[in-house]
C-alpha cells in the first residue's frame, strides 16, 4: 500500500484546511499518517482511517536542543512509516521535517503558510531562518505558497527557488460554507474576528478600535472566536474582563457565529492565507481586513470589503466605519459579491488536485521508501 506521512504542528492545520486532502489521498488506496502534538480533531483523523503518530513540538520556542530532537523523532518515524512521500506544513515541520527526509533520502512537499514574525524581521533571527530552511529544502520535490509575496521573499533569498508552486491558500470547501441569508436589520451590527488570540492578529488595536468605535456611540458589537494562544493567555484575560469585545473562545461550529454576524475583520500583522476570512466570504459576508499578503487577496477594495493598515488603529476605526456607513442593501451586497469571488478563485478543489498531481509524480517516479 502507497504510504503518505504528514508533518504538521497542530491538528486544527491537518482537519480544518487539508481534510478534504486527506479524504482523496485515503480513497485513492494511501495509507496516510498524521504527526501532530495531539488534539480533539484527532480521533476524527482516526475515524477517518488515518494512522496517528503523537509529536511533540514548541510551536513558538526557539530551543535549539530541543528542535534538534525534533529532526531525530521525525527520522526514527520515517524510517518506520516507509512513507513514498513526506507532506509539511508550517514553518518547523516545513525545517526539521525537510531536514530527516533530506538525511534520508525520501521526497519532499511542503508548504509555505506565512512567513512568521521572525522570518519578516531583518535581523539576526532571519538569517539564521534563511540558512535553516536552504539547507532544509535543498533537495525537496515541490515548495507550495499561498501568495506571490512569501514566493518572492524565497525566490530572492534563493531557497529552493526552482520548486515553487502557487496555490490559492488552502481554499474553501464550497458545499461545507455555502452562502447564507444576510442578517435582517437590526439596531447593532455584529462584527466578528475569527482566529488565534494573539497580537499578531491584531487582537490589541481591536479592543482599542471597538473602543473608540463605542465611545462615538456607533451601535456595534464586537465578538471573537479563537483559542488563546499559551504565551498570551494572561494578556487576553485582560482584554476580555474590559468588556469591549466578547470572547467566545475556541468554538467546533464557527460556522454559526459567521451566519449571525454582518462583517468578519482580520487587523493581522501577516498570513500566509487568511482562511477565516475565505470561510467567511463563502458564506456571504464582507470582509474588513488588514491590506497585507494573505488577506488583501480575499476581497476587492469597496465591493466585497476594506482593508486597513495593520498596527494602526486609526486605520482600523476608519474601515470599521466605512462599513458601519454602507446603506444595509450595500453591506447585504457585499456578501452575495464575497461569495462570487471565492466561487471563481479559492475553490478547495483545485488546491486539493494541486497537491494530487505532485504526489502522484513522485509515486509515479517511484521515490526512495
Amino acid at each position: 500500500m502507497k504510504r503518505v506521512l504528514i508533518l504538521v504542528n497542530h491538528d486544527v492545520v491537518i482537519y480544518n484546511f487539508r481534510k478534504e486532502l486527506v479524504q482523496q489521498l485515503l480513497r485513492d488506496g494511501y495509507k496516510v499518517y498524521i504527526s501532530s502534538p495531539y488534539g480533539k480533531k484527532i480521533e476524527s483523523l482516526i475515524d477517518m482511517g488515518c494512522e496517528y503518530v503523537e509529536t511533540n513540538i514548541e510551536r513558538h520556542g526557539t530551543n535549539i536542543i530541543s528542535d534538534l530532537k525534533l529532526i531525530s523523532e521525525y527520522r526514527k518515524m520515517i524510517k518506520r512509516v516507509r512513507p513514498e512521500v513526506v507532506l509539511s506544513y508550517t514553518i518547523k515541520p516545513n525545517i526539521y521535517g525537510g531536514m530527516a527526509c533530506k538525511s534520508l533520502q525520501v521526497p519532499y512537499i511542503a508548504t509555505i503558510t506565512g512567513l512568521g514574525t521572525a522570518l519578516e524581521k531583518k535581523g539576526l533571527m532571519q538569517k539564521i531562518l534563511v540558512l535553516l530552511y536552504k539547507l532544509a529544502l535543498k533537495d525537496i520535490q515541490t515548495l507550495f505558497f499561498q501568495n506571490k509575496e512569501n514566493m518572492s521573499f524565497f525566490e530572492q533569498n534563493k531557497i529552493a527557488k526552482y520548486s515553487h508552486k502557487l496555490v490559492p491558500g488552502s481554499g474553501v470547501n464550497l458545499e461545507e460554507f455555502t452562502l447564507k441569508k444576510y442578517p435582517d436589520e437590526r439596531d447593532e451590527l455584529k462584527i466578528l474576528f475569527i482566529g488565534r488570540i494573539m497580537k499578531e492578529k491584531g487582537i490589541e488595536e481591536l479592543a482599542q478600535a471597538a473602543k473608540l468605535v463605542e465611545e462615538s456611540k456607533r451601535k456595534c458589537i464586537f465578538e471573537a472566536v479563537g483559542f488563546y494562544e499559551e504565551d498570551y493567555t494572561d494578556k487576553a484575560k485582560e482584554l476580555e474582563k474590559l468588556n469591549i469585545i466578547k470572547f467566545h473562545g475556541v468554538q467546533d461550529n464557527v460556522k454559526e457565529f459567521i451566519e449571525d454576524c454582518n462583517a468578519v475583520i482580520l487587523p493581522s500583522y501577516h498570513e500566509g492565507m487568511a482562511n477565516v476570512l475565505l470561510e467567511a466570504a463563502s458564506m456571504g459576508r464582507p470582509i474588513i481586513a488588514s491590506s497585507i499578503p494573505g488577506c488583501e487577496e480575499t476581497f476587492d477594495e469597496g465591493v466585497t470589503g476594506f482593508g486597513l493598515e495593520p498596527k494602526n488603529v486609526d486605520s482600523l476605526v476608519q474601515a470599521i466605519n466605512k462599513f458601519i456607513d454602507l446603506p444595509y442593501n450595500k453591506k447585504k451586497s457585499m456578501g452575495v459579491l464575497a461569495r462570487e469571488k471565492v466561487e471563481n478563485e479559492f475553490d478547495r478543489n483545485e488546491v486539493v488536485l494541486s497537491y494530487l498531481n505532485e504526489i502522484e509524480n513522485v509515486v509515479n517516479k517511484g521515490g526512495k521508501t
